[in-house]
């Protein structure tokens, strides 16, 4: 894991919203118990590797190279297909080894990752010796059990996080758009076997505020998954922010929904974490991190144990659920009757909301997202450029539109997903606002991102809500953008919706 302090280690603790993101789904096989013994096996392979070769598995270093051949060996055995990629850094070649499972939907990727290169100043059994071990094990267990996954599963180890997630940036940049598309979801496991532990979950459901923090919101579920393990192995657990420290980062940045756990680095345990989860307060997670003393002798077994255990326990769950089916969708490319201004209260007076190819604009950054996710329309308020960004941009108050109305199945779990953006400049304020309502029985606000003091570029991002409180009823969905803020300067987007039924 990359030197910086880590932000909110104390972070509150996890809370999924009711009406929110789809949890977890039942996997079709039972995940399996991950031998300790045998990610402790891996470890000290890592760790005789590290000796034999001036004490570290650092980038650019032998010691790391035969790391990365020690895990694509066992790789190939079992019956992966096995790809290392090199990419350059600091004038030394790095490696990433990526590993394909066969079978599962090709289009539907569950990516399981952690960084293989230590610090030049240690082993790096620790950091990361122990997130790739667990990460490998599984991996290994996916093949003894022969597992059919519905999700296409693919491994991948990175070369120089610890330069500046070097590895992991080079191959999500390596991949097109169709490819990065194609990954719905990505597991990272950084030091999970710290000897005064803790027990942290990347903070995928952004307990600060709906729709406030840096993850996708899909990140969601893979954070609801993880916590269902540790709830039913009765272990607490804690939100940590995505802080950009790891190789989550990289994918997050592309709008891929990210997850996985952290047992804590230099950061010191309060007394609080003490009480909740054993070992001694006013001491680092780990008191070795980056240092010559991360070796095999700095680990926790009972952590890495509970840690290798969910992280097959969140390959099996996901990459196993069952495949939804399509109920209603939309792309914007024909018209399916989405009604504008439904209530006849809107307030707007520019920017109201049209279907239709959007024109480019920009002021310091990109306002109105010239581009869909897919086809040539989308949703989109005011779609013309005009001879400024200001002239077709949302102003003076509400602009709304509304679906059809859409019959959901009475039975199943039922997810809306949808392409998302809402862009402002510095003159806006929380006044500002793009929500997305739904109207049933009740009407029900199930997304809102408020404006800021700031200014905020257009980007496409995607969202899922869960609507299995709405099973068997008639629904419409509602969708706002607001400029209350005087002056302020306001463009936002919506593509791609679909309700899904698993």
């Amino acid at each position: 894991m990359r030197f910086r302090l880590r932000r909110a280690l104390a972070a509150l603790a996890l809370v999924v919203p009711a009406v929110q993101i789809l949890t977890a789904q039942a996997a079709h096989a039972a995940p399996p118990n991950i031998s300790l013994a045998n990610v402790k096996a891996h470890l000290t392979q890592l760790q005789s590797i590290a000796t034999a070769n001036g004490g570290n598995r650092a980038h650019g270093r032998p010691g790391y190279l035969a790391s990365v051949n020690y895990a694509k060996g066992l790789l190939d055995a079992a019956g992966y297909t096995t790809t290392v990629q090199s990419f350059t850094y600091n004038g030394a070649t790095g490696y990433n080894l990526i590993a394909d499972w066969p079978g599962g939907d090709p289009n539907d990727v569950l990516m399981t990752g952690s960084h293989l290169d230590s610090v030049t100043a240690g082993p790096g059994i620790n950091d990361n010796g122990s997130g790739s071990a667990g990460v490998l094990e599984t991996a290994l267990e996916v093949s003894r059990q022969a597992l059919a996954p519905t999700k296409h599963l693919r491994f991948g180890w990175w070369g120089a996080e610890e330069l500046g997630l070097r590895g992991s940036t080079a191959y999500v940049s390596s991949l097109t758009a169709t490819e990065r598309a194609k990954i719905k979801g990505y597991l990272n496991f950084d030091m999970i076997g710290s000897p005064n532990p803790g027990y942290f979950l990347y903070d995928g459901d952004n307990s600060d505020g709906v729709g406030s923090g840096p993850g996708p919101s899909g990140s969601a579920q893979i954070e609801a998954t993880l916590a269902a393990y540790f709830t039913s192995i009765g272990v607490a657990t804690r939100g940590t922010d995505f802080d950009g420290r790891s190789d989550y980062g990289p994918f997050i940045a592309q709008g891929i929904p990210a997850g996985g756990t952290f047992t804590g680095a230099e950061g010191v345990k309060t007394a609080a974490q003490a009480t909740l989860w054993g070992g001694t307060s006013g001491q680092a997670f780990d008191a070795c991190y980056h240092r010559a003393c991360d070796t095999s002798a700095n680990i926790n077994d009972t952590a890495l144990d509970r840690n290798a255990d969910a992280i097959a326990y969140t390959v099996w769950t996901l990459g196993t659920a069952a495949v939804p089916t399509t109920v209603w969708s939309d792309s914007f490319e024909t018209s399916t009757g989405w009604t504008t201004d439904p209530a006849g209260t809107d307030t707007a007076t520019t920017g109201q909301w049209e279907r239709g190819d959007p024109a480019a604009t920009t002021s310091s950054g990109t306002k109105q997202v010239g581009t869909t996710p897919s086809g040539v329309n989308d949703l989109v308020t005011g779609r013309l450029a005009g001879t400024d960004a200001g002239t077709h941009d949302v102003d003076g108050g509400v602009t709304s539109v509304q679906s059809p109305p859409i019959t959901l199945p009475a039975t199943g779990t039922l997810t809306l997903a949808y392409s998302w953006y809402l862009a402002h400049g510095s003159n806006s304020s929380t006044a500002d606002s793009f929500r997305v309502k739904i109207v049933g029985a009740t009407t029900t606000t199930v997304q809102q991102q408020l404006g800021a003091a700031a200014n905020r570029n257009g980007a496409f991002a995607p969202a899922t809500v869960n609507l299995t409180p709405y099973a068997g009823q008639t629904i419409r969905i509602l969708i706002e953008a607001t400029d209350a803020s005087t002056g302020s300067l306001l463009e936002a987007g919506v593509d791609d919706v679909t309700i899904t039924r698993q």
